[in-house]
């Protein structure tokens, strides 16, 4: 639960984070240009749809009195429609221009957010993943930049056009009756009160939605992959009834940010007809005593529903840019997770032999619960090296670090004698594999899921890492041989066939140092055996880190060490640990009874 509780952690800048996502426009600036034209073009020709009223008013008002014939008025009447219909078409082109080339904005910019979302995932520091659910992070890059998007494909264009409309209408407003204008200047704060309170209301909420929706796609998550476990222990009731109270106050929140951004629209409605009442008394008071024209007061009027549309508009799709804001930090936040660091000054070995050294290394992953607690032993290259202990002892930590995924606290790690800290992270990386107990695959052939340990390898490099991970006899059976097709969750492959290519895709990579984190602990004994079999010929001649719970794995290892609350609390060969009669030995006769 502390996990699901910190998602939704979100940076407070809500103007940094609009500047931010403008910057990411900017690969767009001509198209954005050509869309600002547009706009501007449709706003003239929208304003000039409301302020035609007052010439077509005084035409029919001249042939009404006489001051013009009959024929005139209607010619001068076609006239001026028929431009008008050339203006409206303008503005529909225009509009429908200007929309479609936000969308295209819109997918660009989008595509790019996704691109650095997904580089910096692959580059963060482990940390992250510790810090937060997968279940968070898918909403991340589906749930948020869908909202981006569509903040961007409606809102942005419809803000623009309408913020333009506003200026343009109170332009045009004030050129007809400055006197009228000052009413409405009156009237415009209460309208600007009423949207900002509102908008104010949707970000709150809309950003409780985002952080609820998060809590409960994690926790969707955990329940996916935990699903036999929780049936195996019977909390399917008590699952159901954690997800309906993640439910209940995602709909709460959704609820409550939709319910605002209903109450928009009525309320800015109503708002602009007491305003277009009032201006319309105003302005028939003006017309009969102080000589406004008819034409000018229709316009005026006509101009009063013009100008309350681009602020309804504005304050409409201000809630649906709130909601792209809100996502955008959401974003910006994994962007902005720190990286692995990578100095220019880093060491690249060419070669590694594979000695190494642990010297009072202190490690915790967070401060004040110390995991590792100076601790010292060392590898010499091609040995065996096994390290045994209780659940949490530390174990898996210690090839976490030899691999240089945390950066410790006190002490030094040598890798051929020198501080790994000093070597590209990277390049060290590259004389390291790993097999863990998670066999983790990847979509593609068993060839493809082979090479992944060098991308560089030839299919005969592949078959002959197969052949020495006791891999290729399975494969050679299957269809299509080394050409089947595979998912990511490896598809009818048994735990053990893919815990062999598992060992077959460290074979390829050729390493100085290999690692087998609990490499068999999830396959049954007989498959053991023949994953033993495979382990054991990779690690001909390369330093090997082997944990395990079972011990009778690791007798013929060159040393082994015990940990027990992330200390060495004994070292040696099997028999020599067996000797001693400590915590090994206990441990080992414990298992040699049960088995």
């Amino acid at each position: 639960m502390s996990r699901r509780s910190a998602i939704g952690t979100k940076p407070k800048d809500q103007k940094g984070t609009l500047l931010r996502l403008i910057s990411y426009l900017g690969e767009s600036k001509i198209l954005l240009f050509f869309v600002v034209l547009a706009s501007i073009a449709s706003t003239l020709a929208g304003l000039y749809g409301a302020y035609s009223i007052s010439p077509l008013i005084t035409i029919i008002q001249g042939g009404l009195t006489g001051t013009v014939t009959r024929n005139v008025m209607f010619s001068q009447l076609i006239a001026k429609l028929s431009l008008l219909a050339v203006i409206f078409l303008i503005e529909v082109l225009t509009t429908l221009f200007s929309e479609r080339m936000m969308v295209k904005i819109s997918q660009r910019t989008v595509r790019k957010l996704r691109e650095d979302m997904y580089n910096n995932m692959l580059k963060m520091k482990v940390g992250y993943h510790d810090r937060n659910t997968y279940g968070d992070l898918m909403s991340r890059f589906t749930n948020d930049i869908d909202l981006v998007g569509e903040g961007l494909n409606t809102a942005a264009a419809s803000i623009i056009i309408n913020i333009f409309t506003l200026v343009g209408t109170i332009f045009v407003m004030f050129y007809l009756s400055p006197t009228l204008f000052l009413i409405t200047v009156v009237l415009l704060p209460l309208l600007s009160i009423m949207a900002r309170w509102i908008v104010r209301r949707s970000r709150t909420y809309a950003r409780r939605q985002q952080k609820s929706l998060g809590k409960l796609n994690g926790f969707i998550e955990e329940a996916m992959e935990g699903q036999m476990v929780m049936q195996l222990f019977n909390h399917e009731e008590d699952a159901i009834e954690e997800f309906n109270e993640l439910n209940k106050e995602y709909r709460k929140n959704a609820q409550k940010a939709q319910i605002t951004s209903i109450m928009m629209f009525p309320l800015m409605q109503n708002m602009n007809t007491i305003s277009y009442a009032i201006i319309g008394i105003a302005g028939g008071y003006l017309a009969i005593n102080f000589g406004l024209s008819i034409g000018d007061l229709g316009a005026y009027v006509n101009m009063t529903r013009t100008q309350g549309r681009p602020i309804n508009q504005i304050s409409n799709q201000f809630t649906t840019l709130q909601s792209s804001l809100a996502s955008s930090e959401r974003i910006f936040e994994l962007i902005d997770w720190p990286l692995e660091s990578v100095n220019e000054e880093d060491m690249i070995l060419d070669k590694v032999t594979g000695d190494v050294k642990f010297n009072n290394v202190t490690f915790s992953y967070v401060k004040d619960q110390i995991i590792l607690n100076d601790i010292s032993f060392y590898a010499k290259p091609g040995q065996k090296i096994a390290i045994v202990g209780s659940t949490g002892a530390g174990k898996t930590t210690i090839t976490n670090l030899i691999s240089r995924f945390y950066e410790i606290d006190k002490g030094e790690i040598l890798v051929d004698d020198i501080d790994i800290r000093e070597i590209n992270r990277f390049n060290l990386r590259s004389h390291i594999a790993m097999v863990l107990q998670d066999t983790n695959l990847f979509t593609g052939t068993i060839m493809d899921n082979i090479r992944y340990g060098n991308l560089d390898a030839t299919d005969d490099q592949c078959i002959e890492a197969a052949k020495l991970a006791n891999a290729h006899y399975f494969i050679r059976h299957l269809k299509h041989g080394y050409n089947t097709v595979i998912s990511g969750v490896g598809d009818d492959l048994s735990e053990g066939q893919k815990q062999l290519l598992n060992i077959a895709r460290a074979a390829v990579a050729n390493p100085s140092i290999l690692i087998l984190d609990e490499a068999t602990s999830s396959i049954d004994t007989r498959t053991e055996r023949l994953v033993e079999e495979g382990m054991g010929s990779i690690m001909e001649g390369r330093t090997t880190f082997v944990i395990a719970h079972r011990l009778s794995t690791v007798r013929n290892a060159d040393a082994i060490i015990v940990l027990e609350h992330g200390e060495i609390i004994e070292r040696g060969s099997h028999d020599d640990l067996l000797e001693m009669d400590g915590r090994y030995a206990s441990l080992y006769h414990g298992q040699s009874e049960l088995s």
